[in-house]
């Protein structure tokens, strides 16, 4: 049942405030204050859904108790009562983050109205929180050693900067991790971020896919169609496996990062853009710059901070936290309590030679809680670890 504090001095405007809520269905619970000073105590110490808040009150008014109450509880919605003459104060209250505001004697359709509104609105606040949380969650980088510590301080000074990122390192070791975390750390968070696996598209069809199409343009190309340097345009384009992409490609590439803008393919048309270009791979691109397979001058436009990711091999006392931090998120998934793992499981996992990374690990990971018994044991992983 939903909870809401009524912060009114008047104790007339009150019992009709509690009134009018209390005769809908009962559906909600209600809490009062006589005036501002101990409406925000209630608040400090409490859990409301939804705060209605006089203006005009003793010892602290309406306008204080919103801003403080943004501080400490950011998520409660506010619906400011105003008195006669207070309308240019109602306004300001919004400006700082009031829901709404309801004007002496109070309507009470309009009341009920503003209320169900606000209460909606705070569930999809804490919907959103909580996607966003699962979001994150799912990209955060797990461990304490001295390498990953490295590149999470590497990322906190770049992160907010454009400065353009080449992330290197083996398959599997999470280098799209890095690339979550400089984009959701960056100023362009709130932006998309568009990722495009240039190994998983034909090389025919790789300029296509960075910078559209027009119809009618190569065989198959029934419209016009966007790119994804389009669809990124004020956030973070990021391009995983850069070192397969073509030598054709390549030069359009170049030639986006050096004048911020890109032409559909069959078109000379250009297109202006405002993206971060953050790429990865897992070749040794000047060894490919050797062989004539990657071009030197784009290479020098990515490789603007290059950050290596190690391979779990080289970092295997964070085997422990990597093994909890996956149990925790794939028995979420799956709807299931999180299992733990034995002191023998964990340092059978370590001792494995780990060729496909954390990629590896989180499926091994999956596999025992699939398979094991309700205590990961060191049995179970010698029995399906498959790592004999």
């Amino acid at each position: 049942m939903p909870k809401i504090l009524i912060i009114e001095d008047e104790d007339a405007i009150r019992r009709v405030l509690i009134k009018i809520i209390k005769n809908e269905n009962n559906a909600y619970e209600v809490e009062e204050a006589s005036d501002g000073e101990e409406g925000f105590e209630l608040l400090q110490n409490s859990d409301y859904d939804l705060v209605l808040c006089d203006i005009k009150m003793p010892k602290m008014d309406g306008v204080e108790v919103l801003e403080k109450s943004q501080l400490i509880k950011p998520e409660i919605p506010f619906i400011m009562i105003s008195g006669h003459g207070e309308l240019e104060t109602a306004v300001q209250t919004m400006r700082l983050g009031a829901f709404d505001y309801i004007s002496k004697p109070p309507d009470l359709n309009r009341l009920l109205n503003a209320i169900r509104n606000a209460l909606d609105r705070k569930q999809l606040v804490i919907e959103n929180k909580r996607l966003k949380k699962k979001v994150d969650k799912n990209y955060e980088m797990i461990g304490e050693g001295q390498e990953i510590m490295k590149i999470k301080a590497i990322i906190e000074k770049v992160a907010p900067t454009d400065a353009r990122v080449l992330i290197t390192g083996e398959n599997g070791t999470g280098k799209e991790l890095v690339a979550h975390w400089l984009h959701q750390k960056s100023e362009r968070s709130k932006s998309p971020m568009i990722e495009v696996n240039c190994a998983a598209i034909p090389s025919e069809l790789i300029e296509s896919e960075l910078f559209g199409h027009v119809k009618g343009s190569f065989t198959g190309a029934n419209k016009d169609r966007a790119g994804k340097f389009e669809a990124a345009n004020g956030g973070t384009i990021f391009l995983d496996e850069v070192g397969d992409m073509s030598l054709s490609a390549q030069a359009k590439v170049l030639r986006a990062l050096q004048e911020n803008k890109v032409s559909r393919v069959g078109s000379d048309k250009d297109i202006k853009v405002d993206v971060r270009v953050i790429a990865a791979t897992n070749k040794n691109l000047k060894e490919e710059i050797s062989k004539g397979r990657f071009r030197e001058d784009l290479y020098h436009r990515l490789a603007v901070i290059l950050i290596n990711v190690p391979a779990l091999n080289s970092r295997r006392d964070d085997i422990p936290k990597l093994v909890d931090h996956f149990s925790e998120l794939i028995s979420e998934q799956q709807g299931n309590a999180k299992r733990s793992f034995s002191d023998g499981a964990l340092e059978l996992l370590k001792s494995y030679n780990w060729t496909g990374n954390i990629r590896e690990l989180r499926n091994v990971v999956e596999r025992l809680l699939i398979l094991g018994d309700e205590e990961i044991s060191k049995s179970d992983v010698e029995l399906f670890a498959n790592k004999n």
